[in-house]
């Protein structure tokens, strides 16, 4: 909040003749918060596979009772995304990502042959040409938004119809593994993803954002020789300069090599890599597991990195109830905690849930905000 002090009469004065006041001496405007305050000075709350319905019955038990230890994990259903920011308080959220360029490949879900039932969508939108969001194909494939496009439009309506937000981070995962075919059913093979499928992938996200709605690479390192100087040395943009605007990071170490291609230090592309500290392109750090990673999380916060960790994986927590390593992620500084119940799950029965501590969008940062920095001005 802009604060102005001086004398009360220059004040009286300069209000008479319509001038500007800026006080004398060393009374000057306090800067405001969101000029102080920077994106990596907060804490917010994540989605897990943001986009994710569970399966339909009577597709989850027969999966049950396939493997009932691997697909109890699919137990979790996200409602779609702008409510999640509306309702949730949700400023990081995660879809999984499919190359699709000649379309209908993930048209058909044949894991419905089991049960009988017809696995051909139906779904004009899987028809396109175009990256599709799912989990795994012909098997978990249920989501709110089909496409990596439809997603990112759902996102922009309601940022533009909320141009003071807090910035939101969409990770991706670009996904291309064959899963296993027991009964030979013909499951979908995927494209690989290489430089030429994430340019696609950044061309998607261009044809919905633009330019001074994005905060990528190259507006982040300036002129710097790289991205991980311009994190360590400037910082990260201010609360000003980010709200109203999305960011993006890739979820997958092992994608990192093909998406720095021709691209070095990331010079030109959208997404922010996960890398590793003394790289040129670090500046994401994914670090899962809070408590064995605790003090490596804390380190890179406090240093300027921006980290991901999860504060629950594969239903563990919300059945068991167990809040350990929801605390340790939100104590750690991780700018971003990840969960699957940012509302609890009443089948579980354990009222396992996660949200900023004291029930607000956003939090100064536990390990590296500055002391001007306050909770209720972030996103009231």
């Amino acid at each position: 909040m802009r604060q102005r002090r001086g004398s009360p009469l220059l004040l009286a004065i300069t209000l008479l003749l319509g001038m500007p006041f800026t006080g004398c001496g060393d009374d000057v405007d306090e800067p405001a918060m969101d000029d102080l305050v920077r994106l990596n000075q907060i804490q917010v709350l994540g989605t897990h596979n943001s986009y994710h319905i569970q399966p339909k019955e009577p597709l989850f038990s027969t999966l049950l009772a396939f493997d009932r230890d691997t697909f109890l994990t699919l137990e979790y259903t996200h409602i779609p995304l702008d409510q999640q920011f509306e309702t949730e308080g949700i400023r990081q959220i995660e879809l999984d990502v499919f190359a699709d360029p000649e379309g209908g490949l993930y048209a058909k879900r044949r894991a419905l042959i089991v049960i009988g039932q017809d696995p051909n969508s139906g779904l004009p939108e899987l028809d396109e040409p175009g990256f599709k969001v799912l989990h795994v194909q012909d098997i978990d494939f249920e989501t709110t938004c089909l496409t990596f496009v439809a997603c990112l439009q759902t996102v922009k309506t309601w940022s533009d119809a909320h141009p003071t937000h807090l910035p939101i981070m969409i990770l991706v995962e670009a996904k291309d593994e064959t899963i296993p075919d027991p009964l030979n059913l013909g499951f979908t093979v995927p494209i690989p993803i290489g430089a030429a499928e994430f340019d696609a992938l950044d061309a998607e996200i261009r044809l919905v954002f633009p330019p001074e709605q994005l905060i990528t690479p190259d507006d982040v390192r300036g002129g710097m020789a790289s991205l991980e100087e311009a994190v360590l040395t400037r910082g990260w943009p201010t609360l000003r300069a980010a709200r109203g605007k999305v960011l993006f990071a890739l979820d997958n170490g092992d994608k990192r090599d093909a998406y720095l291609q021709d691209h070095p230090a990331l010079e030109g592309r959208v997404l922010f890599t996960n890398s590793t500290p003394g790289d040129p392109d670090a500046a994401f750090v994914k670090l899962n597991d809070p408590i064995g990673d605790g003090e490596r999380i804390r380190e890179a916060v406090a240093e300027g990195y921006i980290v991901r960790t999860r504060a629950d994986a594969d239903t563990y927590e919300a059945r068991s109830g167990d809040t350990t390593p929801r605390d340790a992620a939100l104590a750690s500084g991780a700018q971003y905690v990840s969960t699957d119940y940012p509302v609890a799950d009443p089948d579980f029965g354990t009222g396992y849930f996660v949200e900023i501590p004291g029930g607000s969008v956003a939090r100064c940062n536990p390990i590296n905000a500055p002391p001007e920095c306050r909770d209720a001005e972030l996103e009231p």
